[in-house]
């Protein structure tokens, strides 16, 4: 085990240092979410609202939100309370042990003994033996001041934190409140199956058969070679996966628009390119589970998806290359005739001159 926090218990002008540590842990098998389709890792991101950034732990600061007003609090000024800088196990009473309501009873640590000599510790473990009572005392860990009693497990001095009076809800059923008769062969009957199920509790003749059948599971499948090498269902770093960046489609909408305002292309085209990267998402979509089972579409579906749009492209641009030669042409002969009737018209003023000259010498 590895000691989680260090401090000392304070008990009257005793002061007994411990070590503390996580009594309990989870058994539970841990699973985490993939793609059903490749079995790709699923990863969540801290993604900022504002700026849309992914954001580092390092960056992350605490706040608190009321009525509309968001006050931030940063790690220093959560530091800087009196209350959490303290190491300090203070006892503060001492109670019998059937007065702590079980409800209350949170997390169990262990404490050990962090100094040459145990014997302070023995002496308060000693104390608790003799008056058969429990410690109340209060500390602070891990950011929140709390509330623990202290009592003795296997000549180990153990350490539980409570739950405040105001974290426990308060049971009111109205349905409780009717008026019940319950006869005596009711009361006797459930007596007697009480009985026939009496004994000692013994922790160890339990199981969590859900953890055992589901390991079972798990090395059925691996025994069969229905598994994955691990390293082809990560991604090259977070955020990023087998194929590159991921990129959803307001990013690809939001670099669009960008482009349209400082790229120098057409708006046409680049709303085009838009509805293409919407369309292109939307034609994912409806790919995965088109056979109804999650999956994604057959490859040569999408194969020959992909021929048409690039036949589709190359029709495109042959009409826009006809098009452009078409109005090239007409320009031309537009041009031509221009220059034509420019001639034409040149030739024709020497001759209407000389006519007025040879007019006026036979007059």
């Amino acid at each position: 085990m590895r000691a989680i926090w260090k401090g000392a218990i304070a008990f009257g002008l005793v002061n007994v240092p411990v070590k503390v540590y996580s009594a309990t842990e989870d058994h539970d098998i841990s699973l985490h979410q993939v793609h059903n389709g490749d079995g790709g890792r699923i990863r969540y991101q801290r993604r900022c609202e504002v700026c849309s950034k992914i954001i580092d732990y390092s960056d992350i600061d605490k706040a608190f939100e009321d009525d509309g007003r968001t006050v931030v609090l940063s790690k220093d000024e959560l530091k800087s309370i009196p209350a959490e800088n303290s190491h300090e196990i203070e006892v503060v009473q001492f109670v019998p042990s059937e007065q702590l309501e079980p409800m209350m009873f949170e997390k169990s640590y262990y404490l050990e003994p962090d100094s040459k000599s145990p014997k302070a510790y023995v002496l308060l473990r000693r104390a608790l033996e003799d008056t058969d009572r429990v410690a109340i005392v209060q500390f602070a860990l891990r950011e929140k001041t709390r509330l623990g009693a202290l009592r003795i497990k296997d000549d180990v001095l153990v350490l539980q934190s409570l739950l405040w009076p105001d974290e426990v809800r308060e049971a009111s059923f109205p349905a409780l409140d009717t008026s019940i008769r319950i006869s005596a062969q009711e009361r006797e009957m459930s007596a007697a199956l009480v009985e026939s199920m009496a004994a000692d509790f013994e922790p160890g003749h339990f199981t969590d058969d859900y953890q055992v059948q589901l390991r079972k599971l798990i090395e059925a499948k691996l025994e069969k070679g229905d598994s994955l090498d691990t390293d082809e269902t990560f991604g090259a770093e977070a955020g990023e996966g087998g194929n590159g960046e991921v990129i959803d489609l307001m990013e690809a909408l939001k670099r669009s628009l960008e482009r349209k305002r400082g790229g120098g292309k057409p708006a046409a085209s680049e709303d085009a390119g838009s509805e293409d990267a919407a369309s292109g998402d939307a034609d994912d979509d409806t790919e995965e589970g088109a056979d109804g089972s999650g999956g994604k579409a057959p490859a040569g579906t999408v194969g020959k998806a992909s021929g048409t749009k690039t036949a589709a492209a190359k029709s495109s641009g042959t009409k826009t290359a006809a098009t452009s030669t078409a109005v090239s042409k007409s320009t031309a002969t537009k041009s031509t005739a221009a220059k034509s009737t420019a001639a034409k018209s040149a030739a024709a003023k020497p001759a209407a001159k000389a006519a007025t000259t040879r007019a006026r010498k036979g007059a």
